[in-house]
């Protein structure tokens, strides 16, 4: 079924020939409940969202919270360990939940006991630390410790523990597993007087949803599959974190000793809760030490004397617990019923997606049959017991390249698609799949790779992979959301036929009325400029509005040509004097405040940090979180503007009387407080209640405004290995990277005339040039001769400034359009955006002495790499990132 689609490449499989070709049924729905009224009613906040990273936390339902705070608004709750008549209630309504929680598994408290702990990771460290090891001896092996190498980093973390107690520790791939041989139970010999044993596994790979059976569970426990050979009684830990979220458990069945469980990833709410779910039977073992607030039945102050009390789960419930969150599970309980009938009825729908999903992206081929995507799983998605609602994949080119997860989730993230990326804390099962050596794990690192970060390919081999996942209120909309994002990024089927229709402007994006009124009030010279690079001085291009232009999706080959058909005396023009042809500065800009409008100026001066004042401000919203335009389009209209003279910036937005805020606070009366740029902690301080205001008033909600701290210095981030070039004493104002961005207005004005040419054939302008340019948020703009030379550059020199490129050290194959530093991606959908790698990110040269700085007409001069050199020129930092 997976090459069914009726045009591979075009469409995605269509769901009703899905369901008819498919050998089982598949359920979609929820019966007689309309999932589309459910998602509008309960998940409105979804509207123009396609959320695929339920596996990594779902989403709670309005209902539950509205029934939840209904109950805290009636109810007086107080702390279960008093004897009053509100802690009375507390205890016996966190007694329900238990018992609800054991209901949901199909159990009961004679066979297991809930301790409720701050999340899984939490209940596995608990098992780790009150298991009752053996350590070797003359008379004993000692206890084993294996787990699944297919295990969240919160399961092999458990052998840090063992390891101190002498613990021999067993990593067990899933293929030993499903070789191994059964065992007569008998000749294990007698059990109850030999070593304990605990192996660990996961219902379902959090990796990429293969799931383990959990015959297993019996089969160990009782001797007849043993992980690895050694006399003793087996235990068994399940992690069931990933699989209950969406699949039911019957521990009446499959009585696991140790079961983990988060409850995030049931409900959604509450987040920081979970519980080990621990067998009577084998409770009585668990050995503790610490011991907390609620769990005595009497000790000495003085003296080392300590009962615990009899209950096991008070007994391990160190202090208070977290009884508030704990109240709110009865309503995740009931939300989930009513709104679905059950966990059975949520595995059938989110299985049918994924299985509907997985069947189209391996249908979809390129014009050379080659696949677009490679997925990595243990099963063809034949059925819920062996797959869970989760795809684990790497998007292809047509010569069987992976293109690395970050470029794959920066574009989905512009699609306002989220998926997760990396190796989501499974590194065993990365490994695995995508064939990477322990040794080149160890390397990766070196080179500057770590878990989480955006080092998607080093030396062409991928570092991880894209998850995507679904949840009780998917739907099919999202799929195929989903799969025409990938359709339309990255299967072109004709250059000049559109994959998709052009769609509405997207909810939330400034009106057309209010584009207008963001221009720019300096006017330029035009001196010596073409006709189409005048169409770049206007000031108006430069309007920082995130204007909505009605697209399709394009692919441009002709670039590739554009850029490698150079003679060599092209590659050589301007040796030694350094360039290549002439280059003027023609337009300069600031942004005062970080994402909002431009600020256009003849001369600048210059500070340590870049241009001076230059993204010194960023707006924030009442938890200190700096706003961008994806979270807030209206910022576009902010028009901030510096005067040097009188030392404040004047602060104008449509329908405002404008604000005036001192260019610098007195340190006596700023209020200090901290934020985050690009995961930076920077030091900043408040701008008053008075611009506060002004900000809430215009963008509707809580805001204030920050200024960074003069005396804070912030670095570049060193991000492609120990032994790539860093400029250590570079430092950063609130920019995303470096301290200027520069671009070249003949690659502009080239891509724009590929992009119309591509369009509905020439006959109306698709990238108006002003929508375009205004994506690049640009410092400097050169008026370079040549599209794309500027890829030769190796550093250029602005008067008697000096700046270095240092992004010598990509190491890509030749060849592939996404190697190289421009990389030219359109998306079509709401608020078409372009993103756009030729931009150069450039940090000053230390030799900086102030005062100086930048003025348009400056010449330009340019280097490349044969012939730059000059010993008196340090290394500084420019970094090809799209904008």
């Amino acid at each position: 079924m997976a090459g069914e689609a009726a045009q591979p490449g075009v469409e995605p499989l269509a769901f009703a020939r899905f369901l008819d070709s498919s050998p089982q049924p598949f359920v979609y729905g929820y019966g007689g409940r309309s999932l589309r009224e459910m998602r509008e009613r309960e998940f409105g906040r979804l509207a123009g969202t396609v959320y695929l990273d339920h596996a990594g936390a779902t989403l709670f339902p309005q209902s539950q919270l509205t029934s939840f705070t209904k109950d805290l608004m009636e109810n007086l709750y107080g702390n279960p360990h008093s004897q009053n008549i509100s802690s009375k209630l507390t205890y016996e309504t966190v007694e329900q939940v238990r018992y609800r929680i054991l209901a949901h598994f199909c159990t009961s408290p004679e066979d297991y006991t809930v301790i409720f702990t701050a999340g899984s990771t939490a209940a596995l460290k608990l098992v780790a630390e009150a298991f009752p090891w053996v350590s070797p001896g003359p008379e004993s092996s000692g206890s084993r410790f294996c787990y699944l190498t297919d295990s969240h980093t919160s399961v092999v973390g458990m052998r840090k523990v063992t390891t101190a107690m002498n613990v021999t520790c067993i990593p067990v791939r899933p293929e030993d597993m499903w070789l191994a041989e059964k065992q007569d139970a008998a000749a294990a010999g007698d059990p109850d007087h030999q070593p304990p044993h605990l192996f660990c596994y996961p219902a379902q790979s959090n990796f990429s949803g293969s799931r383990y059976p959990l015959s297993w569970i019996g089969e160990v426990k009782s001797g007849q599959m043993r992980p690895v050979s050694a006399p003793g009684k087996w235990y068994v830990l399940l992690d069931a974190a990933a699989y209950v979220g969406t699949s039911p458990l019957d521990l009446s069945v499959h009585q696991a000793d140790f079961v983990p469980i988060s409850f995030y990833k049931i409900f959604g709410f509450p987040t920081g809760l979970g519980a080990l779910l621990v067998n009577n039977r084998t409770a009585p073992l668990l050995r503790k030490t610490y011991f907390g607030g609620g769990t005595a039945a009497a000790y000495l102050a003085g003296e080392d004397f300590y009962i615990p009390r009899e209950s096991v789960a008070e007994r391990f419930e160190d202090g208070t617990i977290s009884f508030l969150d704990v109240i709110a599970l009865k309503h995740g309980f009931d939300a989930l019923e009513n709104l679905t009938g059950g966990m059975e009825c949520i595995r059938q729908h989110t299985f049918t997606l994924a299985r509907y999903t997985y069947a189209s992206l391996t249908a979809l081929r390129y014009p050379n049959g080659a696949p677009v995507v490679r997925i990595y799983s243990d099963s063809e998605f034949s059925s819920p017991e062996v797959q869970g609602p989760v795809i684990s994949f790497n998007v292809l080119d047509d010569d069987g390249n992976i293109i690395g997860y970050s470029q794959v989730d920066k574009m989905a993230s512009l699609h306002n698609i989220h998926v997760r990326t990396g190796c989501f804390c499974n590194t065993g099962a990365c490994q695995r799949h995508l064939g990477i050596s322990d040794e080149m794990v160890k390397k990766h690192l070196q080179a500057g790779h770590v878990c989480g970060d955006d080092m998607d390919l080093i030396n062409g081999q991928p570092t991880g992979s894209v998850r995507i996942s679904f949840g009780y209120m998917s739907t099919l909309e999202d799929a195929q959301a989903f799969l025409r994002f990938i359709i339309a990024t990255w299967l072109h089927p004709s250059l000049s036929q559109p994959l998709l229709p052009a769609t509405p402007r997207q909810a939330g994006a400034p009106p057309a009325e209010m584009e207008a009124q963001n221009t720019m009030p300096a006017t330029m010279d035009r001196g010596g400029l073409s006709p189409q690079e005048d169409a770049l001085a206007d000031p108006g291009v430069w309007n920082s509005s995130p204007t909505t232009v009605d697209a399709v999706t394009l692919c441009l080959p002709l670039l590739e040509a554009t850029r490698t058909q150079r003679t060599p005396s092209e590659k050589t023009a301007g040796i030694p004097g350094g360039g290549l042809g002439s280059h003027v500065v023609t337009n300069l800009y600031l942004y005062p405040i970080k994402s909002c409008a431009a600020f256009e100026v003849t001369r600048w001066p210059l500070g340590n940090q870049g241009l001076l004042y230059d993204r010194s401000w960023m707006v924030v919203n009442h938890n200190g979180i700096c706003l961008s335009q994806k979270q807030e389009p209206r910022l576009c209209l902010i028009q901030p503007i510096i005067d040097l003279q009188r030392r404040v910036m004047i602060i104008k937005a449509q329908g405002m009387e404008p604000i005036e805020v001192p260019l610098e606070e007195n340190s006596e009366r700023a209020q200090i407080c901290q934020s985050k740029v690009c995961a930076d902690r920077v030091n900043a301080y408040d701008c008053g209640e008075k611009i506060s205001a002004w900000l809430s008033r215009f963008f509707g909600r809580p805001c204030h405004l920050i200024k960074q701290s003069s005396d804070f210095r912030r670095n570049p981030r060193r991000k492609h290995g120990k032994d790539q070039p860093a400029c250590t004493t570079t430092t950063l104002s609130l920019v995303n990277e470096a301290q200027y961005l520069l671009i070249n207005r003949s690659s502009v004005l080239e891509l724009q005339r590929q992009l119309n040419r591509s369009g509905e054939n020439g006959k109306e302008e698709l990238f108006p040039m002003k929508d375009l340019i205004s994506r690049f948020r640009a410092n400097i703009i050169t008026n370079g001769t040549r599209a794309f030379e500027e890829e030769k550059w190796d550093g250029i020199s602005v008067g008697s400034l000096h700046f270095q490129d240092a992004c010598a050290w990509r190491t890509s194959a030749p060849g592939n359009l996404l190697d190289f530093p421009m990389v030219w991606t359109l998306r079509a959908g709401p608020g078409c955006l372009v993103v756009l790698q030729c931009s150069w990110w450039l940090s000053l040269l230390l030799t900086l002495s102030l005062p100086a700085s930048l003025r348009k007409k400056l010449a330009v001069r340019v280097k490349v790499p044969w012939a730059f050199g000059s010993p008196n020129l340090k290394s500084a930092t420019i970094i090809y990132i799209p904008h």
